[in-house]
């Protein structure tokens, strides 16, 4: 009995030490990615005339994650999610590299190749939530997503304080911030190595699956109505995010507002999406998933709501931080959502395809993002954010209305 005991407690300590090294990569990974969306637009424009296009790159980097994300979660399927994401770190690496080299250079097709390459590193970044949930018994999986997603709090200081600290370091400006993120990778690599992943056997048999019994096809799995309303959940939440916070540096600056003021505004941003992560599983605990999702719909509107009373730097700061907390209960909502959908043997696809269609939209609307702020202007771009969150909504009560009309039955 005393030997079992201990064994038991070996096993806690190593499930919540695993958890903790897991939120530590998600903390010093997302500031890279933070400083991606800070340092890009406003590099571009140092050298290129068409600020329409200055948040290429960072379309590039949602287009990469797209185009990487299958690729990504299959190799993690069989060859373990250490070594994915150790080869997620060598990606990121290689990114910023070659964003810096773009940058040094003055060539935009540069950067966004740098911003392709960045993709595979954000692909893995993204899939931290979905190892989470394999780290930790099944009653907790909201509580280990929101727990790992509370790493961005910490990325949220240290992603805008380092850009703040290097973009005039070196010239051009902002050069040595994609130097640092090179940094930031290389830190995730090295602890990546001391964290140990539960193997595919031992997933489901945690889970009560045969390890042998054959995975459903991915109709099948994306046909159900959960897994449905969960993936249009995440991509309005992103794509609605990715829309306001791509055109957010252009739209300070033609405002009128200093460029510093960009830096201040994605840290409450940052710090919007992040600091409710410490209790976003409880309430999904207690209240249920569907209903932390419709509040998150509900609090991006509000923020849409305020960013079109005006243009004053008050408008940008609580307009971005209620884009953060909206989007933080709708994704993470959604995304725990999508983990009671599929058995450990068909995790690989049907994490690619949520991610691959959550990221596609993200990279059409980071592109649209700089395109139409330029043409348009901030306000209409927020105009048209009503509608996309308006979408999840749909979702959100469609799905509330199948499962009320399962119960009946």
């Amino acid at each position: 009995m005393e030997t079992t005991t201990r064994h038991g407690l070996r096993l806690e300590r190593s499930m919540k030490r695993n958890l903790v090294l897991l939120i530590c990569c998600q903390a010093i990974g997302q500031s890279a990615n933070t400083m991606m969306f800070t340092a890009t637009a406003l590099s571009v424009i140092t050298f290129f005339p068409d600020r329409g296009l200055a948040t290429l790159p960072v379309t590039a980097q949602h287009l990469g994650v797209m185009l990487w994300v299958f690729p990504a979660a299959l190799l993690m399927q069989r060859q373990g999610r250490r070594f994915g994401f150790r080869l997620g770190s060598v990606f990121g690496m290689a990114g910023a590299s070659t964003c810096g080299a773009g940058l040094y250079w003055g060539s935009l097709p540069l950067m966004c190749a740098g911003g392709l390459i960045l993709g595979y590193a954000v692909a893995s970044l993204q899939m931290y939530r979905f190892a989470a949930v394999e780290l930790v018994p099944s009653g907790y999986r909201a509580r280990a997503i929101s727990w790992v997603t509370t790493g961005g709090v910490v990325a949220g200081i240290i992603g805008p304080s380092v850009v703040q600290w290097s973009y005039d370091k070196l010239m051009p400006i902002y050069l040595g911030t994609y130097l640092a993120m090179i940094g930031v990778h290389a830190v995730v690599f090295t602890i990546m190595s001391f964290i140990r992943f539960p193997s595919m056997r031992e997933l489901a048999a945690s889970a009560g699956f045969a390890a042998d019994m054959p995975p459903r096809s991915l109709r099948e799995i994306a046909s159900q109505p959960r897994y449905a309303a969960a993936v249009i959940a995440a991509m309005v939440a992103f794509g609605t995010m990715s829309f306001l916070m791509g055109a957010l540096p252009l739209a300070i600056v033609g405002c009128g507002l200093p460029h510093t003021e960009a830096h201040w505004v994605i840290f409450l941003h940052v710090m919007g999406m992040f600091v409710p992560s410490f209790f976003t599983g409880s309430l999904i605990g207690r209240f249920g998933v569907l209903a932390v999702m419709a509040w998150g719909a509900g609090i991006l509107l509000t923020g849409v709501s305020v960013a079109l009373l005006g243009t004053e730097a008050w408008n940008f700061r609580i307009a971005l931080t209620l884009n953060g907390v909206g989007w933080n209960f709708l994704f993470i909502g959604a995304t725990s959502l999508v983990t009671t959908c599929y058995r450990p043997s068909e995790r690989g696809k049907a994490q690619a395809l949520n991610d691959f269609l959550v990221f596609g939209t993200t990279a059409t609307a980071s592109f649209l993002a700089g395109f139409l702020q330029e043409r348009l202007g901030w306000l209409p771009l927020n105009q048209a954010s009503i509608m996309l969150i308006m979408v999840a909504v749909m979702a959100v009560t469609w799905l509330w209305v199948q499962q009320r009309q399962v119960v009946r039955a």
